[in-house]
């Protein structure tokens, strides 16, 4: 499956510093690439250490790491719900992602090309109020449009309008929709939408580089909200990460070792992406390739099948499955199977991360 990310953030609070650092970072990890694919866009892979486990006990002729696209949303400013600096275009950007990445200001100074004072949680809802406008002439479009059938009594037409008169009123009342419990048939009548507060929140704190841990105040006040709204954060310092782009291999590590850093900004962030969607990854390996996939956490069997191709779901009869753990302990596949430690799955076997699957499929 295709996972990807918009990052947003007010103008000047260090959004495409970070998203420069990282797309530089990830091009200097040999095993972890990282590549921009338009000026804006570009392709992350998922660091992942069971792709080089693996690859140790399986010889083969490549090793393909799932792979996260991020998408630099330009600065948005009060007003883009009504096309105040381009805002209409790049809003349509971030309804294309599934999860959103909000870099939020925790530092002040004469860096900081604003006059106001340092306000992250201010900074927050400006930004999530011009998501909450778009989306309100969003749904106020679907209601005009479900309208006419449901006077009609069209069962799913009047459950649809029902269903977004409910979201256009939260909205007015300035609640978050991703907060909302929705139901599984709720949030399929929802999708299509694209609605933007549906989405999954990451917050990126970029703080400064005497705050790596995030414990300053203004780092903890989007902690809490963070906590309050159901959404994931991280700190980041962008200047560090920008630092650490254009140093050689020995430098960079002496230097992540004198700030206690274990590990680059891009592994941070694509970890907390797939923790943020629920995500999780399983692997194929053979002569050929040996290759990571991503599923949903809960994901079964034949809808893991289904994401190496659609109609593997329909067809699948089995799976035979073992652990990487397995494999480091008898050090290839033929010794897992005569040590009976290689597991036959039927249609209902949940996915566990770390799974290394071959699956039987049918006609």
């Amino acid at each position: 499956m295709s996972v990807s990310c918009g990052i947003v953030g007010l103008p000047n609070v260090g959004k495409s510093t970070l998203f420069n650092a990282l797309t530089a970072a990830g091009a200097q990890e040999g095993n972890f690439p990282f590549c921009t694919i338009e000026p804006n866009v570009a392709v992350a892979a998922v660091p992942d250490e069971n792709l080089e486990t693996i690859h140790r006990y399986i010889k083969t002729d490549r090793v393909l790491p799932a792979s996260v696209k991020i998408v630099d949303i330009a600065g948005l400013i009060a007003g883009a719900s009504k096309g105040e600096g381009l805002g209409n275009k790049f809003l349509s950007n971030i309804r294309e992602t599934d999860a959103i990445m909000h870099v939020v200001r925790c530092f002040g100074g004469s860096k900081v090309v604003r006059e106001e004072p340092v306000d992250p949680i201010k900074d927050i809802e400006v930004i999530e109020l011009e998501l909450a406008l778009a989306d309100l002439d969003t749904v106020d479009k679907a209601i005009d449009r479900v309208s006419k059938k449901a006077r009609s009594g069209d069962k799913e037409h009047v459950e649809m309008k029902e269903l977004y008169e409910r979201a256009k009123v939260m909205l007015e009342n300035g609640d978050l929709l991703r907060a909302a419990p929705w139901t599984e048939r709720e949030r399929s009548l929802l999708k299509p939408l694209c609605l933007m507060t549906t989405k999954r929140m990451l917050y990126v704190a970029n703080v400064t580089d005497d705050d790596l841990d995030g414990k300053s105040d203004y780092a903890q006040a989007v902690a809490k909200r963070a906590a309050e709204t159901g959404s994931e954060w991280i700190p980041i310092c962008g200047d560090i990460e920008s630092e650490l782009r254009n140093m050689e291999d020995e430098e960079r590590d002496a230097f992540m070792e004198d700030l206690g850093i274990t590990e680059l900004g891009l592994s941070r962030l694509i970890q907390a992406t797939y923790k943020l969607l629920g995500l999780q990854t399983y692997y194929t390996a053979g002569v050929k390739e040996i290759r990571a996939w991503t599923v949903h956490e809960g994901s079964k069997a034949p809808q893991a099948a289904g994401v190496i191709h659609t109609d593997f779901e329909k067809a699948f009869i089995r799976a035979e499955v073992f652990s990487v753990p397995d494999l480091v302990q008898f050090e290839s596949e033929a010794a897992i199977r005569a040590a009976g430690k290689l597991r036959t799955e039927g249609r209902d076997y949940v996915m566990r991360p770390g799974d290394v699957c071959h699956f039987l499929i049918g006609k």
